[in-house]
């Protein structure tokens, strides 16, 4: 593993943290980390400096929020759509788990103020990319949860891939000068598939976290029988947030048969 791509654990507090803000090494730009939730667990979470997106990956949880509530309940990360929670910094915001549940906390700095936002499935985009083109390989189903089209206060894009069984996605290999992180989940435990970055190989497995540096290809590929869950998170660089990849050239040809 690397700085790049790494399996972290959950420690005895039942978090797991893929990245943190300020890494030496890979920075990403953003504080991340996923928590395991038992029956009945409360969690607070308030950041004075950070806006904070919190995703229902798998459970039944309640959201609380200045005065507001809201419950999502998910038993599948592939066949149902998200629930998330977007706050900007300084609002406290109450989880707690009805069942065994799964919530990943994203944030990063911001100081801009706006209204919280509570996504549901229903709220979400979601569009199938490749149907149709290079006998189905490229096809997979994308959400988009909020980006810069309609959340322009906020530093941080959210969404989630689903790679269908033995196909590709994040592809054609393209790459964005933001930093960008992918948390990867199998239903099945024993699922695995690849993961490029740049020229380095790395074998995906249920649990794995990509930090993807600016400027790096990051194409992805997952075994035949296990269709692959992944967050995407990527974080807006001042004065110029993603709004779309940039193509390696040396594929480009590849690219213009899916529009």
């Amino acid at each position: 593993m690397s700085a790049e791509f790494s399996r972290p654990e959950y420690d005895a507090g039942g978090e797991k943290i893929l990245t943190r803000a300020g890494d030496s090494v890979n920075d990403s730009m953003m504080n991340i980390s996923v928590y395991r939730m038992s029956p009945g667990e409360i969690r607070l979470f308030c950041y004075d400096s950070e806006e904070m997106a919190a995703l229902l990956i798998l459970g039944s949880v309640t959201f609380r929020w200045s005065g507001k509530s809201e419950s999502g309940e998910r038993r599948s990360f592939i066949e149902e759509g998200p629930y998330l929670l977007h706050v900007p910094r300084g609002v406290a915001v109450t989880l707690e788990a009805k069942t065994e549940s799964e919530v990943l906390i994203q944030r990063t700095a911001n100081d801009r103020a706006f209204e919280p936002v509570f996504y549901t499935p229903a709220d979400c985009r979601e569009d199938i990319f490749g149907e149709g083109v290079l006998e189905g390989k490229l096809e997979r189903t994308v959400r988009t949860v909020f980006d810069y089209s309609n959340a322009p206060y906020s530093n941080m894009v959210s969404g989630e891939v689903i790679n269908h069984q033995g196909g590709w996605s994040s592809y054609t290999p393209h790459h964005h000068p933001q930093p960008e992180v992918y948390y990867y989940r199998y239903e099945r435990p024993e699922g695995f598939g690849a993961c490029f970055l740049g020229e380095k190989a790395y074998k995906i497995e249920d649990g794995c976290v990509a930090a993807i540096p600016g400027g790096v290809t990051h194409p992805q590929v997952t075994a035949p029988a296990f269709p692959m869950y992944y967050c995407w998170m990527i974080r807006h660089l001042p004065n110029a947030p993603w709004r779309d990849r940039i193509v390696d050239e040396r594929y480009s040809w590849i690219d213009a048969k899916m529009k």
